[in-house]
């Protein structure tokens, strides 16, 4: 039986036919007792993803995926359908703020070296890349001309593997280009997605639960815990009404901030936009990709900048949980930080100085950081353990001394 820091025991939530279902996972799940709101970001995707979910499925019956008809049937639900509008900005829009709130949660897992729950962590970055996925295909169904001319950048670049590129490309586009098999194809993806992404998040969750949740000083807390509720589900109620609020407001007030005006125009095969580039969310990857000269050499480290994600369970366990108290790592974390945004920026920049040599010494950076971060974590455990030696060794010899004097 767990037992509360205040020394009381668990709601027996089993009593109740209704929270016999949610106890386990919601009502009676023991958490740390020092949990920050960094921790909230869980709650506030799974809210994101079932919105996603309810409005892409009423968006779906309204849309045609033929190449035809993709971009006015989108008109129609702009203006014919009955809260279409609102349907298509909360979706559209929606995909924004999911990405944000997943780099902010894949950024806290890091900074507090959440990576080391393996099967947590690796499910979590499954999830991320099934994200990435549907995405992508989401882009495309408009079918304007970013939508277009992205699913022909991106999906040439499988040209370049060798061997199996040309026939993996032509089985992607069904065909010998980007036509109406293509965006069928990507239809049919995005619309199962969502919900291998749903599977996928319950596993997560069963792995979490499995191994329970870290806290911000980094160690065990297992026996000092607190039921999820009231303590904090009563929070995540408050981010979660707070970040519909705000998405709520952005697709009232600015519905289009995060859509590029060239997408409103139709597809056209005969006519290549000035300036091709992917949704802002993907621009890290982008500025890496063209960041290499090497057609296959911007594409293995465009898989690699992602993943690179999936070997940091693979980092070895140090005494102290998270960078918290270590200044040097931390500085490093946030330089990071930093170098993503700069990544982001530069992929919204023409190909040209000084971005190019910006972008190549960025994406240097984001590689290097994988590979130097650890090193500060045992840096900082080593001057630790060091200063420890040196103050007990004067301690010792401190009380030996005056030991000595006194006899």
């Amino acid at each position: 039986m767990w037992k509360t820091s205040e020394g009381g025991t668990f709601v027996n939530w089993k009593n109740n036919g209704f929270t016999s279902l949610l106890g386990p996972s919601v009502y009676n799940l023991p958490v740390p007792l020092n949990l920050s709101s960094m921790w909230n970001f869980g709650s506030l995707l799974i809210v994101c993803l079932m919105s996603q979910i309810i409005s892409g499925l009423l968006m779906a019956v309204h849309y045609t995926p033929e190449v035809d008809q993709a971009f006015h049937s989108v008109v129609h639900i702009m203006r014919d359908v009955n809260g279409g509008w609102f349907l298509r900005s909360i979706h559209a829009n929606g995909a924004s703020v999911f990405f944000l709130l997943i780099y902010f949660h894949m950024g806290r897992g890091v900074y507090y070296h959440s990576f080391h729950m393996t099967g947590t962590w690796l499910v979590g970055c499954l999830i991320f890349v099934m994200l990435m996925v549907t995405a992508f295909t989401g882009y495309v169904l408009p079918w304007g001309q970013m939508s277009f001319w992205g699913a022909t950048v991106i999906t040439n670049l499988f040209g370049a593997i060798p061997y199996v590129g040309n026939m993996l490309m032509e089985w992607i586009w069904g065909g010998h280009c980007v036509g109406d098999a293509s965006l069928k194809r990507f239809f049919v993806l995005h619309f199962l997605s969502p919900f291998i992404i749903l599977a996928l998040v319950v596993v997560h969750i069963v792995f979490l639960h499995s191994t329970g949740s870290s806290n911000p000083m980094g160690i065990d807390s297992d026996g000092d815990v607190v039921p999820f509720h009231s303590y904090y589900f009563l929070k995540d109620l408050v981010g979660m009404a707070l970040m519909e609020a705000l998405l709520i407001l952005l697709c009232l007030m600015k519905p289009d901030l995060f859509l590029d005006p060239t997408n409103f125009i139709p597809a056209n095969p005969m006519k290549t936009p000035v300036h091709i580039q992917p949704e802002w969310y993907f621009l890290f990857a982008y500025s890496i990709l063209r960041s290499v000269p090497n057609k296959l050499g911007g594409i293995s480290a465009l898989a690699a900048s992602v993943v690179v994600l999936f070997f940091l369970p693979l980092y070895p366990k140090t005494v102290f949980r998270g960078v918290s108290m270590n200044m040097v790592a931390q500085v490093m974390f946030f330089a990071f930080v930093g170098n993503f945004i700069l990544l982001t920026f530069i992929g919204m920049c023409p190909v040209e100085e000084p971005f190019i040599s910006l972008g190549g010494l960025a994406s240097v950076f984001y590689f290097l950081f994988f590979a130097a971060y650890p090193l500060s974590w045992f840096l900082y455990e080593y001057i630790f353990m060091m200063s420890y030696n040196v103050v007990s060794i004067t301690s010792g010899f401190s009380s030996h001394s005056l030991k000595s004097l006194t006899v």
